[in-house]
């Protein structure tokens, strides 16, 4: 099994990570992290994202977990970033956290778990 989790460093997407560590012990799967960013900061500032991952990933393999990271920073947005790897990687369930917006900022600001949920070619398990 395959498990993706969108990830961005928040508190939610941290939960979506402990909900993934649950379930790759469960199933024996190997969690993708996913991080992606649209921005033209440069590369410099994203050395603490990538400082990060690294710890995410070492505290999986401490548990015996298979994992993969990757940090991207791009000109798509996330969520299509997200539904776009996990149709290129066949994955089989994908985690993302969501946080309550009111329907004038989903409308203006729109919302990566929607799009997510909408778009996705397998499962997705919300976590708030």
């Amino acid at each position: 099994m395959k498990i993706l989790v969108g990830y961005n460093g928040s508190n939610l997407s941290n939960r979506a990570l402990d909900l993934a560590r649950e379930h790759a012990k469960a199933f024996n799967a190997k969690i993708y992290i996913l991080h992606s960013k649209v921005t033209d900061l440069p590369q410099k500032a994203h050395e603490k994202d990538e400082q990060d991952m690294e710890e995410v990933k070492s505290s999986m393999e401490k548990e015996n977990i298979s994992c993969e990271t990757f940090l991207t920073i791009m000109n798509k947005l996330p969520e299509e970033h997200l539904v776009n790897f996990a149709e290129e990687n066949e994955i089989d369930e994908i985690i993302v956290g969501v946080r309550t917006k009111s329907r004038v900022g989903k409308f203006i600001l729109g919302s990566t778990a929607q799009y997510v949920i909408l778009k996705a070619p397998c499962p997705v398990v919300t976590v708030k």
